[in-house]
């Protein structure tokens, strides 16, 4: 299977497992544990990191080995992507200026951002690989999609106890 067959597949489950769920924590775990189940052999660390305290990302949810806690704005690749307003997509996390090594099993990684129709800043869906090079345009669309969904289920849901 591809893999955007893989997300093909993935993306009306993920909208059935959140749909009508108030519990934003558990939102967010199960994303992340939906995400981490569904490519084993590429995902080595899921999850989020959540808006607060201004200008600082704190660990959320997530699915992997131990992670960092905070995130200063435009710092690592999460606090660029959310400097930026962007997705972006590491090849090799070793050659990413000011990259915030977390674990040095990483190798490559995705950051999305999580923006509500408002374009308020809540966060970003952080995904690690332990092989270079492997995210593409299949994984930024696909996970795009997931938080495009995320987003849109958890309006009715006020984020801010979390951020």
């Amino acid at each position: 299977m591809t893999r955007k067959e893989q997300y093909q597949q993935l993306i009306p489950q993920i909208a059935a497992l959140i749909k009508g769920e108030t519990n934003v924590v558990g939102i967010l775990a199960n994303v992340s544990a939906a995400l981490h189940e569904s490519f084993p052999e590429r995902f080595f660390w899921v999850g989020f990191y959540l808006k607060q305290d201004g200008e600082v990302l704190r660990l959320g949810p997530f699915q992997g080995s131990v992670a960092c806690y905070t995130i200063p704005y435009g710092k690592g690749v999460c606090g660029k992507a959310w400097e930026e307003g962007r997705t972006l997509i590491v090849p090799d996390v070793e050659k990413f200026p000011g990259h915030i090594a977390c674990s040095s099993l990483s190798r490559s990684e995705i950051v999305v951002p999580m923006y509500d129709s408002s374009r308020r800043f809540y966060g970003v869906l952080d995904v690690d690989s332990t092989h270079i090079d492997d995210f593409n345009t299949d994984d930024k669309e696909g996970l795009e999609h997931i938080v495009a969904l995320l987003m849109a289920e958890v309006k009715e849901v006020t984020m801010q106890p979390l951020c």
